[in-house]
């Protein structure tokens, strides 16, 4: 199992849109990309280690995916359209890792 891990850094100017990311962005993700979707999480950014200063990120989505070749063959023929669509809810371009699970 991997986890495609897409996360907006926090800064003084981000813009973030929630209601948009959570009711438009993400929906449309999950369905463009199927089956091949396992689970699909959303964190929040609220807090860093210092007490009082912002969260490192504004927000994270963790999709999970059975391997990296299902996640290319759902994700890539709609990578365009998900990037055209940041826009419309941030001015943050995202950072993007692809990790293994490792149970424990």
């Amino acid at each position: 199992m991997i986890k495609v891990s897409v996360m907006y850094p926090n800064s003084e100017n981000v813009q973030f849109d929630v209601d948009y990311y959570q009711k438009k962005h993400l929906p449309m993700v999950t369905k463009l990309v199927g089956n091949a979707l396992k689970r699909l999480e959303l964190d929040l950014g609220m807090a860093s280690r210092v007490p009082g200063e912002p969260a490192p990120y504004v927000a994270i989505a963790h999709l999970l995916f059975d391997d990296i070749d299902s996640f290319q063959e759902a994700f890539g023929p709609h990578a365009a359209t998900f990037a055209a669509d940041v826009k419309n809810y941030s001015n943050v371009q995202a950072e993007l890792q692809i990790s293994e699970l490792i149970p424990f």
